[in-house]
């Protein structure tokens, strides 16, 4: 382990940081206009925060067993399941990805528009001059990020970093001090009320809590510069969704203490309305630092996604052209302007709440499959590093449980929610099977010679438009690496003596070998480690 390692407590910033966002600020409406009380919301987000921390510690053995960054894709293609593996990436890639910068872009306009009280004659007004106005935010930050504008970025970094403490901390002491100076406590009477009792409404009402806590797995992606990950991870990942889970509960209490819940149900910036009620001329401080925190949650997921999608093209998984970099500023234009364009076309797929089930269920339905691969590599005694983490069996079965039935009851319920991941699933099997599998048009020579043309002129066409280069990136391979490698070659000397030795026999020459995917497990297992460390680390 090197000197610059994360320790527990760097791993318990790392998660908190991550975590809390732009979540908290999105998720309590959605909630509570799912389950209509105050009690079941606040049942909702302890839920939420058990079920994230029952996921952190399947992850958490995950992470200690195969020592490679890169979480569910990793992990996934480590049992071989390449076609799942692709198929999930391409949803990150074209849905998960652009429809988050979506809903933070929404929020923030939301939030601006209600902060300045803003008033419009119709409804359509509005509608369009929200969406201009994070339209035009997402192009600003495209620009920045098109530069890469380093020094100004990390400093507005640490402004929405500051913005985030600011924002949270006046609403908890504003809340907590009507509540047990002034007495404020009419709307935690009857407090299950109006309770839903309908499984989807539930699971809706999860998904936007999961929303607000997703990136418990955040500490996973970089796993390999974790310090002593048996004791660390365990530790970083219960203090930090135990200190997350009480913040939750502290703001969610401190909006209920100013807001009644109708009015919360109808708002579409919640802060914005606490503000409004407890704050008096104040409450203009509360929608600014909001909108802070929202800039920069939005630039670090242009950021992010943006280098997910480069990476991804860089290791051979998507079309050439996207892994284009600007030949002065070295910033990854290509990938930042599709992902920014996926984003903007996402933003009419549907309002704040559709567009977090539809990312819900993409994530969450990978996650079953990670539990199934969990499950697996434990039945079949798959080889893990020798300090692996072991969680007893009932925590991954139980998650899968969990897993399997917020995306099955989302599919059966509400079957629209889950067409457009499905659909991209399906996609990304399809791409896979036609373009990546080596049994289907890839073992016909026109196929590579045309493909490899096109592609060609494609990255061409980009690199003019975007004064940019193609980066083919650069061979790594670190010790698990050198062994698969080893383990190709000498499968690949067997099989050239298993043909040699059947064309001797007076079989037909020539005739292929069963085919095993060994291209592609090169390509992925080598990939894996690199995929989202370059994506969080090239600038």
């Amino acid at each position: 382990m090197g000197n610059n390692n994360m320790g527990l407590i760097g791993a318990i910033s790392y998660i908190v940081g991550n975590i809390v966002g732009s979540g908290i600020f999105i998720s309590p409406s959605s909630i509570i206009t799912n389950v209509e009380s105050v009690g079941l919301t606040l049942i909702i987000w302890v839920l939420a925060a058990l079920i994230s921390i029952l996921g952190a510690f399947c992850y958490v053995e995950l992470g200690t067993s195969i020592r490679r960054s890169g979480a569910d894709f990793a992990y996934i293609c480590y049992v071989k399941w390449y076609p799942l593996a692709f198929s999930f990436m391409f949803v990150g890639c074209i849905l998960t990805y652009p429809a988050t910068l979506a809903v933070q872009a929404q929020t923030f306009s939301e939030y601006i528009i209600k902060g300045l009280e803003i008033e419009f004659k119709n409804s359509t007004e509005e509608y369009f001059s929200k969406k201009l106005l994070s339209f035009a935010l997402i192009w600003l930050l495209l620009y920045l990020n098109f530069f890469s504008i380093k020094t100004f970025v990390s400093r507005f970094q640490a402004a929405a970093s500051l913005a985030k403490v600011f924002a949270t901390g006046i609403i908890i002491v504003t809340g907590f001090y009507w509540l047990f100076v002034k007495g404020r406590t009419e709307h935690f009477e009857d407090m299950f009320a109006n309770s839903t009792t309908k499984p989807q409404k539930i699971v809706d009402g999860l998904f936007a809590g999961l929303f607000s806590y997703d990136g418990w797995d955040i500490i996973n992606f970089g796993m390999e510069e974790v310090d002593n990950p048996k004791r660390t991870m365990p530790l970083a990942i219960v203090i930090a969704m135990s200190l997350i889970a009480l913040f939750y509960l502290a703001m969610n209490i401190s909006y209920f203490v100013i807001l009644a819940p109708s009015t919360i149900m109808g708002s579409d910036a919640v802060a914005v309305d606490f503000a409004q009620e407890s704050l008096g001329n104040f409450r203009y401080i509360v929608p600014l630092f909001i909108s802070i925190l929202l800039i920069g949650t939005l630039n670090s997921t242009m950021f992010s996604a943006s280098r997910y999608l480069y990476a991804a093209s860089r290791e051979g998984h998507l079309p050439a052209f996207i892994s284009c970099i600007n030949k002065v500023h070295d910033s990854p234009r290509v990938a930042l302007f599709v992902h920014t364009l996926l984003a903007i076309i996402f933003s009419f797929a549907g309002d704040l709440d559709e567009l977090i089930q539809y990312i819900s269920f993409a994530q969450w339905s990978q996650r079953m499959f990670t539990m199934i691969a969990l499950m697996y590599i434990r039945f079949r005694h798959l080889p893990v590093h020798p300090d692996a983490i072991r969680t007893p069996i009932v925590l991954p079965v139980f998650f899968f449980i969990v897993c399997s039935a917020l995306t099955v009851i989302t599919v059966v319920e509400t079957p629209k929610t889950a067409l457009i991941a499905i659909a991209l699933l399906l996609g990304g099997f399809c791409c896979f099977m036609l373009f990546k599998w080596e049994k289907s048009l890839n073992r016909f020579e026109w196929y590579q010679y045309w493909s490899e043309k096109l592609n060609t002129k494609v990255a061409i066409a980009f690199q003019l438009a975007f004064n940019g280069l193609i980066d083919q990136g650069i061979e790594e391979e670190d010790e698990m690496g050198a062994v698969l490698r080893e383990h190709k070659e000498r499968k690949q000397k067997l099989r050239a003596l298993s043909v040699s030795t059947t064309t001797s026999s007076g079989n037909v020459p020539g005739a292929p070998c069963a085919y095993t995917n060994d291209a592609l497990c090169a390509s992925s297992e080598s990939s894996i480690e690199t995929l989202h460390a370059r994506s969080k680390t090239r600038l």
